[in-house]
């Protein structure tokens, strides 16, 4: 049995920049023990037990490098506890509403999931992080995901995610899985940002902040490569020649930190 935590990030529509959603797959027989040590990691650093540990902002009275190693040290537990991180990114420009682009997200991770889980033989369930969208379509959406699964390109009828026995929500706060999955994804959307805002003067720091998240990317069989699974550019075709450069020039950023994509992004007019 298998838990996937999500979480989204730049959910903002900003022209140039791209939307994250993602997932990290938490085995349950580690989860006890994944736990335990964020709450030692978070006692060490002086945190209240109810203090709410995200990525942004720095919790009182830790200084701007106490908090960085916080965040470095949660990172390696999970990579030491044999978590894996399941992530997509769409283009806004491509995008468009925000709300679907998210729901799109949780679809094309959820389906990712139930495709991991069935080379494992494991089952999982997906807490997703809780939110408000326009009109509160989530709610029927994950019923959607349950009972009849996702749409794929070129199938006609949906394909169901057997694998996955339950969608349900969480809250920063009400785990310390919740806390793990929001530095992870805004990790790298920081990281991504950088890159989409050639914000020189960060460039190294966010190829080394990349580089630390690199080994948490699921893998087949011990490859370096990541496959879409493990990391998905949507949409998988880029019509247009600008947008198309962006995708590309994404996948050579996060390939100096050792993230290589084995996807290709095409840019098929047709």
């Amino acid at each position: 049995m298998d838990l996937l935590y999500c979480d989204e990030s730049n959910l903002e529509n900003r022209a140039g920049e791209f939307l994250l959603y993602g997932g990290i797959r938490i085995p349950v027989e580690r989860a006890a023990s994944l736990s335990a040590r964020i709450e030692t990691l978070r006692a060490e650093a002086g945190l209240e037990p109810d203090t709410r540990l995200k990525f942004n902002p720095a919790p009182d009275g830790l200084s701007h490098e106490q908090f960085r190693s916080l965040k470095q040290s949660i990172i390696e537990a999970a990579i030491e506890h044999n978590c894996e991180l399941l992530a997509y990114v769409v283009l806004h420009d491509l995008a468009g509403n925000p709300d679907a682009a998210r729901r799109f997200g949780i679809n094309t991770v959820c389906y990712h999931y139930h495709c991991a889980l069935s080379r494992l033989e494991r089952d999982g369930i997906v807490l997703i992080d809780r939110f408000n969208d326009e009109g509160n379509q989530i709610d029927g959406h994950l019923t959607e995901k349950m009972a009849i699964g996702v749409q794929l390109p070129h199938r006609a009828v949906p394909t169901r995610l057997t694998r996955i026995i339950g969608f349900h929500y969480s809250a920063i706060g009400q785990s310390h899985f919740t806390s793990l999955i929001d530095i992870l994804i805004s990790s790298l959307r920081w990281a991504i940002n950088v890159h989409s805002r050639d914000q020189v003067n960060f460039r190294e720091n966010a190829v080394g902040l990349l580089a630390a998240l690199s080994p948490l990317f699921f893998r087949y069989n011990g490859r370096e490569t990541v496959p879409d699974i493990g990391f998905c550019f949507s949409p998988m075709n880029v019509r247009v020649p600008g947008y198309h450069g962006r995708y590309i020039a994404l996948q050579e950023f996060l390939r100096e930190a050792g993230i290589s994509s084995e996807q290709t992004v095409t840019n098929n007019p047709n």
